[in-house]
């Protein structure tokens, strides 16, 4: 059974992406984004340490809430919006079939 999700990815140019993505390998926004070879950095391994995989939630999706980690490091980035969240900490699930993000631009 097919376990891939639909997920429309606009880069810094401006084009848009349509990507699949696993929900049954525990991989998460940023890991699809560098697995698609779109340009996001995610410099600290996906540990909430850095704000490089910063990205914009356009579309409507049950997501997990900021943790303390996310906010700190949000509070701290540039080119922050409310529907900012890091790629690394939002997790491929079923639910987010059909999302829609926008890669935040670079510092």
């Amino acid at each position: 059974m097919n376990q891939d999700i639909k997920i429309k990815i606009i880069d810094r140019d401006g084009e848009t992406h349509h990507v699949d993505a696993p929900c049954d390998t525990a991989m998460n926004i940023m890991e699809v984004c560098k697995a698609y070879d779109l340009p996001i950095e995610g410099t600290c391994g996906g540990m909430a340490m850095c704000a490089s995989c910063q990205c914009y939630v356009l579309s409507d999706a049950t997501l997990p809430e900021r943790s303390d980690d996310e906010e700190a490091m949000l509070s701290e980035a540039y080119n922050v919006k409310e529907s900012s969240r890091l790629g690394c900490q939002i997790p491929i699930t079923k639910d987010l079939d059909g999302l829609v993000i926008e890669l935040a631009p670079e510092e």
